[in-house]
């Protein structure tokens, strides 16, 4: 059972452990009042961490106030959030992970779960496992710069399906220190590769690029290896039919070489209330480099949901109503 420890709230949010199933303490951070309408929760992607959010979050907290419940939190093995055995970096134990958060931070009410990338992946993870609280709990969807399935098919992807990804994770496993002083070595080799696979075409700020290279540079090597098998071997389109019921953002960037656009158009045509979003000239970090769109996009997403939220509401209280004569029609359900 997943336990609390809420530690004191200052400007940059109310700063939370959450003790997962198997011990893992999960950093949590939370804005807006916990009692608001609804909770979004966000979700980062590989060798991120909540604070990838940030340009987004400064954005959504000018439109929303106090009025929405935000909650971001860091993966096992990311950023705040403690290490664990690397035969738990998989996405479906993230997954596990994300109903551990939801159980202790957001035990009722609607929910509202946004993913990017890896993090996407483990939404769609907990859409499969946890299927009853779709429709129920949670009432929108957002899937930002990522896949259903086939990450390894096209874009930079492609390149974890090569041998010297095998040799990297078994080398990692055997010596983690040794390789991860290698990784801070090659850092300025990196650096150059690391802009052009996930900033897009447009100019961004050098204080952007360094936010991004940080995060991706404090991820140890261990936790970057041990989770790409998990990447490789990614299918959930048997889970997209579970979340016809309820709105659904797909966005990406049109320059995302991690994860080129059409897995997007894909993932969205099999998704009956998709939005599809793309942004032209955005990379992967779309979040980052994007921040103010995706934020909008996320905005009018959460509405979408509340406004069907209390369309299906009416719609109830219509049905079970035994006074309800032939006036009660669809617009006495859109009009409440």
């Amino acid at each position: 059972m997943s336990t609390i420890d809420t530690r004191a709230a200052d400007f940059d949010g109310r700063h939370i452990t959450v003790s997962a199933d198997d011990g893992v303490p999960l950093a949590v951070r939370e804005f807006g009042a916990a009692d608001a309408p609804v909770t979004v929760v966000f979700v980062h992607g590989h060798c991120l961490r909540a604070e990838s959010w940030a340009f987004m979050r400064g954005h959504l907290l000018r439109t929303w106030g106090d009025d929405t419940h935000m909650v971001f939190y860091d993966h096992r093995g990311h950023g705040d959030s403690g290490a664990a055995d690397p035969s738990t970096y998989t996405i479906e134990q993230l997954a596990r992970d994300l109903d551990a958060v939801l159980r202790a931070v957001v035990p009722t009410g609607p929910v509202v779960l946004v993913g990017h990338s890896m993090g996407a992946m483990t939404v769609l993870a907990y859409a499969r496992l946890y299927p009853e609280t779709i429709g129920t709990r949670v009432v929108g969807i957002g899937l930002l710069s990522s896949a259903a399935s086939g990450v390894t098919r096209v874009g930079l992807g492609r390149l974890l399906s090569a041998p010297a990804v095998s040799s990297l994770r078994v080398a990692v496993r055997r010596a983690p220190r040794a390789m991860q002083a290698s990784k801070h070595l090659s850092r300025r080799i990196f650096e150059p590769i690391m802009r052009d696979a996930t900033l897009g075409t447009r100019k961004v700020s050098p204080r952007m690029l360094a936010v991004a290279t940080a995060m991706l540079n404090d991820t140890s090597l261990l936790t970057m290896a041990s989770f790409l098998e998990s990447l490789m071997r990614f299918d959930e389109s048997a889970t997209l039919h579970r979340l016809g019921m309820i709105p659904v953002l797909v966005l990406a960037g049109s320059a995302d070489i991690m994860i080129p656009f059409a897995h997007s158009v894909v993932l969205a045509s099999q998704v009956d209330d998709a939005e599809l979003v793309r942004l032209d000239g955005a990379g992967h970090s779309v979040i980052l480099e994007r921040a103010e769109e995706v934020a909008a996009a996320v905005v009018a997403l959460v509405a979408r949901a509340i406004a069907a939220g209390r369309t299906d509401d009416t719609a109830a209280t219509r049905t079970e109503d035994p006074e309800c004569g032939p006036d009660c029609g669809p617009e006495y359900a859109i009009a409440g």
